[in-house]
């Protein structure tokens, strides 16, 4: 038996379509860097200038996939799509951790060479250059951080642009290295640390969106504490087939089979019990879980059910 409850249940995540302007604000940023950074590596031979470009077109592509999952997570609710696109955005900063995963890995192969065979590099147009990109850069950080926790597309993309300021910092940085001493490898280990940087925190991220796509539990909620919890509700006598995933950022959702005492179903005392456990998993836990959905059931039923689902496994 499974009994409606008064709770709202919007399917809109928190965050959905959060700063879809400073997105579009970051995006017209990064192009513009992206194209200073393109004619600089041209005109100078950086490799570290070569990766920041390489980065910031990455970056310039995610943005954009940002923008457009930020858009596609406003549109309703269907019978088809009974979420709405509200995933896209997991699917967007997916994407993104996973190229810069790619580029990371790229830095490291090509410095390493470099550092065994370093080509010339001016050191006036790594200064210029870098100096362009890390000017831009802090004006996307800026645009972008009061809203950097609303999902994880503005996650990945602060990340992005943050990324991208430290690389600017250390072509700025190599330039006066070799302005200063003559030492060319200069340029490949700035190049180094850029992949160094990239690398953990696209990880960090990857994991987070593929464990959301994977349907694990949310991270922070324990499965066991909140059946512990359920069955201290008055008339529980078993929670069974309890799962609980992520669709979107600060959209949770949990389901369970919990068998009541059968008398519960004759005198009318159900309701009350229903409230008691959305109210459970909404108020009790670090995870707030606004949408739940328990299948309240009689010892009896269990003989008619399938093996559960769900529980935990040595």
């Amino acid at each position: 038996m499974t009994l409606a409850h008064g709770h709202s249940h919007d399917h809109a995540p928190v965050g959905a379509a959060a700063g879809r302007g400073p997105l579009a604000v970051a995006f017209a940023i990064s192009c513009v860097i992206l194209v200073a950074e393109i004619v600089g590596a041209a005109l100078t031979g950086s490799l570290a200038l070569v990766v920041d470009a390489g980065h910031m077109l990455t970056d310039a592509g995610g943005l954009a996939v940002a923008l457009v999952a930020a858009n596609l997570a406003t549109r309703p609710v269907t019978s088809h799509r009974t979420w709405g696109y509200a995933r896209a955005e997991v699917l967007a900063a997916t994407a993104q951790a996973a190229v810069l995963l790619a580029v990371g890995l790229f830095v490291l192969v090509e410095g390493i060479g470099r550092l065994i065979s370093p080509p010339p590099v001016p050191s006036g147009g790594l200064l210029i250059f870098g100096a362009i990109g890390l000017v831009g850069n802090i004006a996307a950080i800026l645009v972008l951080s009061a809203r950097r926790t609303a999902s994880f597309n503005l996650r990945a993309a602060f990340l992005e642009v943050v990324n991208d300021a430290l690389g600017a910092l250390g072509v700025i940085v190599a330039g006066i290295v070799i302005m200063l001493t003559g030492w060319q490898r200069a340029d490949a280990v700035a190049a180094l640390l850029i992949g160094a940087l990239i690398l953990p925190r696209a990880y960090g991220l990857l994991r987070q969106t593929v464990d959301v796509l994977l349907e694990s539990a949310p991270a922070g909620l324990d499965l066991e504490a909140v059946r512990t919890h359920l069955l201290e509700v008055e008339h529980v006598q078993q929670v069974h087939d309890l799962h609980a995933t992520q669709i979107a950022t600060g959209l949770p959702v949990l389901t369970a089979h919990v068998t009541v005492d059968a008398q519960c179903f004759r005198d009318g005392h159900t309701p009350a019990i229903l409230d008691q456990l959305q109210d459970c998993v909404a108020q009790h836990f670090p995870i707030a879980v606004e949408h739940s959905t328990f299948q309240l059931e009689p010892a009896a039923h269990q003989r008619h059910e399938h093996t559960p689902h769900g529980e935990a496994r040595s």
